[in-house]
């Protein structure tokens, strides 16, 4: 950014941050724009401990240094093709594999395709040569892309390899010496690809902090709804079956009905002001009528399920159906759809065990 520097909302022009900063700049001063009271008369204002505006922008040009960091956005690495037959390959066999392609070119000096990646890296080496070929894939699930490349080598409107050409082109997956495992395929002269995964479960995955599906120990509410109880109760039912399975205690789960929809927010926040439960689960069912009640009841259930959640910062899970039909509300509550009871719970216990996480890592941080 040729000409600008870093203020105190962004990249600015020089002249833009002087007017941030109450500086009067070249004609600024005589048209009146910067007042100045008696004692500050003729002066002018610079931040604590700067006399003058070269200070100024020196501070301010090793701000923009410093946060130079912040500006590595990705990395792209170009290779020459050298024929239009490995061209094209290299690019179909790249989308076979799920790639999401990019912006491409095509104009009379030749041709362009882009594949993009969540990541990306480039790896210099010096002192002998690669043991690898110079363009790797890494993968998740390296059988699979290998039956995913082989099939697309036997096609004849994608690879279009023999059977004969197949054995020597694509190589087996073998273990390498740096932990992992490793096949290749050659596809035209000089275009050779590698796919790899590391035999770390934990390589290149971002550090997280995540929710362990254990219920031991913990204490947890349900608020079920009595309306519509021929869902609610399978509803209710499911959400038992997730705490149970989990090593949840029956004398740890508390249950409380509600006439309907309407009450479950009123319930849920008064047992998570308690502090007694680790989690709340929200159990109901509303179906659209002919009326406008449906929306009227689902936005104030929803609104304050939220925000009892955040207020009180006891989580919530939300079971509450939304449905058109009775049918596929029956649907969702375990007859085709799977059962949402369930899944509210197993959420609860996984947030459940979240906040006890970061509860655990804020007292660390103390």
């Amino acid at each position: 950014m040729v000409g600008l520097i870093q203020g105190p909302k962004g990249p600015c022009s020089l002249r833009q941050e002087q007017r941030q900063q109450q500086i009067p700049f070249g004609n600024d001063r005589k048209k009146g724009k910067y007042k100045s009271n008696g004692k500050n008369k003729g002066k002018h204002r610079f931040p604590s401990g700067m006399t003058n505006l070269k200070d100024f922008v020196r501070s301010q040009r090793r701000r923009a240094d410093d946060t130079i960091e912040s500006m590595i956005k990705g990395i792209t690495t170009v290779a020459s093709v050298a024929s239009v037959d490995g061209f094209e390959k290299l690019g179909s066999l790249f989308r076979a594999l799920g790639f999401e392609e990019g912006k491409g070119w095509d104009d009379a000096g030749g041709r362009g395709a882009a594949f993009l990646a969540p990541l990306g890296n480039l790896e210099l080496v010096t002192g002998r040569e690669p043991a690898v070929p110079s363009l790797l894939v890494e993968v998740t699930q390296l059988e699979a892309v290998y039956s995913v490349v082989r099939s697309w080598m036997l096609n004849p409107a994608t690879g279009n390899f023999r059977t004969e050409e197949i054995v020597v082109k694509l190589t087996a997956v073998a273990a390498t010496h740096w932990n992992s495992r490793l096949f290749t395929v050659d596809l035209a002269p000089g275009l050779k690809i590698g796919f790899w995964e590391s035999e770390n479960p934990q390589h290149g995955r971002p550090i997280a902090v995540e929710g362990d599906l254990s219920a031991a120990g913990k204490k947890f509410a349900i608020v079920v709804a009595r309306w519509n109880a021929v869902i609610t109760d399978r509803l209710l039912q499911g959400a038992l079956d997730a705490l149970h399975r989990s090593g949840c205690a029956k004398d740890d789960i508390e249950i409380v009905r509600v006439p309907g929809a309407w009450e479950i927010p009123s319930a849920a926040r008064t047992l998570a002001e308690s502090k007694r439960v680790a989690a709340v689960i929200t159990l109901g069912v509303l179906l659209r009528g002919e009326t406008a009640h449906y929306e009227a009841i689902y936005t104030e259930v929803a609104r304050g399920i939220g925000q009892s959640q955040q207020e009180t910062g006891v989580p919530h899970a939300f079971g509450v159906l939304t449905c058109e039909t009775l049918e596929q509300a029956l649907d969702r509550a375990g007859l085709k759809a799977g059962n949402k009871g369930f899944e509210a719970a197993v959420a609860a216990i996984e947030m459940a065990s979240i906040q006890e996480k970061l509860a655990d890592k804020t007292k660390g941080g103390r």
